[in-house]
């Protein structure tokens, strides 16, 4: 299946020209790290390093929290800072899901424009033959 693959994508390459290729080498799949910084660029990269200010935030209250639970010896307090700590854990889990979305959504974004790239190729390949 892979050898398949690197068959097509050299078959692209080929109908390429020398610029659209580059274009095209630019839409490689990225490592893990290449789209975690993915993330933080863009027309929304802002909002990312938002959730990211906002997850350290959060991420202090829920130390605070859990030091605090240990610290304590009544019940309804440790029932405070629990149910305290418990929030913080899933305000993080939603402010990580935020980013793995975006992750995911530029994922879609390459895949597309490497869609259209295709298109585009074999329209003006048609259009020559005509």
């Amino acid at each position: 299946m892979k050898k398949d693959m690197e068959k097509i994508d050299e078959l692209i390459k080929e109908a390429l020209t020398e610029e659209e290729a580059a274009f095209y080498d630019e839409l490689e799949e990225q490592g893990l790290l290449g789209k975690i910084w993915g993330a933080y660029r863009g027309k929304v990269g802002w909002m990312a390093i938002v959730m990211t200010i906002m997850h350290l935030v959060v991420f202090i209250g829920f130390l605070f929290c859990a030091i605090q639970f240990f610290n304590s010896e009544l019940t309804k307090d440790l029932i405070k800072w629990a149910s305290g700590g418990f929030m913080c854990l899933m305000a993080l889990t939603m402010l990580k899901l935020y980013i793995w979305m975006q992750m995911d959504k530029n994922d879609v974004l390459r895949e597309l424009k490497r869609v259209e790239l295709q298109v585009a190729a074999l329209s003006s390949k048609v259009n020559e033959q005509e």
